[in-house]
């Protein structure tokens, strides 16, 4: 009687063991879930069509909407030629994974004095140009660019590619604050990436 009576102990706490496990991993599962870049994009708008969802810790580019940014872009402006660089790079972050761009840039100006180069930079984090998310109406990318801080020369860099011409894309940099707010910054300074400006690139 006594090893029946065991072995009932046994097989109850075998079954308890076993519950704890599948509740644990339900709730492990019902916080690993994975949303979209353009439904966390579009959830945050003004007057958003459904509401933002909860307990995810992923967001993926499941659409692969980003790889149209990927590659070597250049254009020209007001003598300077900018050559931007973007890579894709999945699964990143902390808390929260996302998908997301990493950018790279360099501005040479018309006798050809390197202003500006992060083109070899090969730590991701230190390019200071990281990718957000999607407007809301998903027209542009947000990649959030930090310059000069002194001057206080960071803030969301757009970039727009229209389906009717993939190969031509638009930088536009709107700062977070126009005025210096460390009292260090040279009267001389020039914006890296000139402010409230629409910069046309074309895919190399």
């Amino acid at each position: 009687m006594k090893i029946i009576a065991h072995n009932k102990k046994n097989i109850i706490m075998k079954n308890i063991i076993r519950i704890l496990i599948i509740f644990t991993l339900t709730i492990i599962s019902c916080k690993a879930q994975t949303v979209s870049l353009e439904t966390l994009a579009k959830c945050q708008q003004e007057n958003p069509p459904f509401p933002c969802p909860k307990n995810y810790n992923y967001v993926k580019d499941i659409n692969n909407l980003l790889n149209k940014y990927v590659g070597t872009w250049k254009g020209n402006l007001n003598g300077k030629v900018y050559e931007f660089n973007f890579i894709k790079k999945e699964n990143v972050g902390d808390d929260i994974k996302d998908d997301r761009l990493i950018g790279r840039f360099k501005v040479i100006n018309s006798i050809g004095t390197v202003l500006y180069n992060t083109l070899n930079e090969t730590n991701d984090n230190e390019t200071f140009f990281l990718g957000r998310n999607f407007q809301p109406d998903l027209e542009a990318y947000m990649v959030y660019f930090v310059g000069n801080s002194a001057c206080v020369e960071y803030g969301d860099v757009y970039l727009r590619i229209y389906p009717s011409t993939p190969n031509q894309m638009t930088v536009y940099f709107h700062p977070d604050n126009d005025i210096s707010v460390e009292g260090s910054c040279p009267p001389n300074f020039v914006p890296t990436i000139p402010y409230k400006t629409t910069i046309h690139l074309t895919k190399q």
